[in-house]
Formats: C-alpha cells, structure tokens, sequence
C-alpha cells in the first residue's frame, strides 16, 4: 500500500514536470522557434531522468520501513525511559478522572539531570559569591568598570583624542612650543610670516584678533578654518595634539615686536 501511494506521488510529479515543459518552450519560442524546440526537448529528457531518480529513490526506500529502530533513536529512547506501548498497561494507574487514565511514568533522566546539576551550581555559587566572596558580585564589576574607563580615558587624554575646543588647554613646556613652531612655520608662515608678523593674514604678534584671543578661539579656527578670508580647516592635516601646540606657539608670540608688522586687525584685547 505504502508502494502505490508512493507511485501515485510520483505519477503526479512526472505529470507536473511534463506539463510544465510545453509552457517553458512556448515563452522562448516567441523569440527564436529553434531555441524552444531544443529547450523542449531538453526539459522533458530531464523530467523523465528526475522521473527515473525518483522511482528508484522511493522502490529502494519501501525497503527500510521494516529496519529496526537506529541508534538515534534509541539514544532518546534511554534520555526520556519513555515506556513501550506494550508496557503501559503495568503503568495503568487505578484512578481516573472523567474518563482520563494516568500513567505513572518515570521521571525523565535527562530532567533529573539539569534538576541536580541546578542544586550543585547554585550551592556553589552561594559559597563563592556570598561566604567567600570571591565572586565578582555586580559591586565589584561596577568598581572594575568605572577603574578601566579612567585609565582609558587617561590613556586618551595623553594621546590628545579627547582634545578639542571646549577642553583645550595652554601647552606651556619648552618640547610642546618648539613643535608648535616647527608646524607654525611648515603650515602657518606662507600667510601669517616666519614670526608671526603677518602678511595676508592677520599679525599674531600684537593685541588685536580677529576670531578671539583665548587658546579655545585660536584652536577652533585652526581646526575649522575662516573659509569666508580663504583659511582651510586643518583638522584633516593636524591632529589635536599638534592644533594645541601651533595654537600655544601663536599665544607666545605676543609682544615679541619683529619687525615689518602688519596693521592691526579685529578687535582690541586688554590683558
């Protein structure tokens, strides 16, 4: 019986496969009548080989409905000591409600297993973590926590990541302003003068500013630029450590009075 269900699903399968080949080869005879003749032909030489396969899959398959149970089986079987059917009428309890009989199973091992396996990690973890106290309770992993952010960010404020605008401070040591000259005069001088004097940019060396006169202000106009007076935004081109410093260097230059200085520009500035 199971056979000639099987053939019938066969018969259906070929049915569809043959039915569909006309429909394919109809669409690519509209263009090229050739091509759709070998299409046709090559669509029901396959439908007859899947045809075949499957015959062959499903004669071979009726063969093993009788293989005893596999050891997949047979695993789940001692996992959940589910009885046989055979057997259930030992399990028959006497009672019954309504019409419903209970079987008095046994309780699966694979349930037994997490349910001891829960009491063993749960004594242990009420020993390490509340009469040692040698867990990492959620105290200690916020104190951890709030440890690694603050020397991260220690480690980014040495770096200059963090600098910015807002943060930016005076850089006053020897190493930091020699720098800042050696990027004044690489990138600054074409327009602001080899010592700040000024040339097509404003003079940094007297009271005067154009944009502010704190190391916040010449910070920001160097990152973002004056592009309305022809000054490029150099954030691409310097990083913040190297922004702090050019700025630092410009602050020093107050007072220094070199000589051909451009007129003041902007505003006056009282210190």
């Amino acid at each position: 019986m199971k056979l000639i269900k099987k053939l019938k699903t066969l018969a259906v399968l070929f049915l569809l496969f043959i039915i569909s080949s006309p429909v394919i080869a109809q669409t690519e005879a509209n263009t090229e009548s050739e091509l759709g003749s070998i299409i046709k032909i090559m669509v029901a030489v396959t439908a007859f080989l899947v045809a075949v396969i499957m015959w062959l899959i499903l004669v071979y398959s009726e063969k093993g409905d009788v293989v005893q149970e596999s050891g997949f089986k047979k695993f789940m079987h001692m996992l959940s000591q589910r009885p046989n059917i055979t057997d259930e009428q030992k399990l028959l309890l006497d009672h019954d409600f309504d019409g419903i009989k209970e079987l008095n199973n046994k309780i699966p091992p694979w349930f037994m297993a997490i349910f001891y396996g829960t009491l063993i990690w749960g004594t242990i973890y009420l020993v390490d973590y509340h009469i040692l106290g040698s867990g990492n309770v959620q105290e200690d992993e916020y104190t951890n926590e709030v440890q690694v952010a603050a020397m991260e960010r220690e480690i980014l404020n040495k770096s200059g990541k963090l600098l910015n605008e807002d943060n930016v401070t005076v850089a006053t040591d020897a190493a930091a302003l020699a720098n800042g000259k050696q990027t004044f005069i690489k990138n600054c001088a074409a327009c602001h003068g080899q010592n700040g004097e000024g040339l097509v940019g404003p003079n940094f060396t007297d009271d005067y500013w154009l944009h502010g006169n704190k190391i916040n202000d010449l910070f920001k106009t160097i990152k973002y630029g004056v592009p309305a007076k022809g000054m490029i935004s150099w954030q691409a081109q310097l990083d913040p450590n190297q922004m702090q410093e050019v700025a630092s260097y410009i602050l020093s230059l107050r007072g220094s009075n070199p000589p051909n200085q451009k007129e003041p520009q902007g505003t006056l500035y009282t210190y």
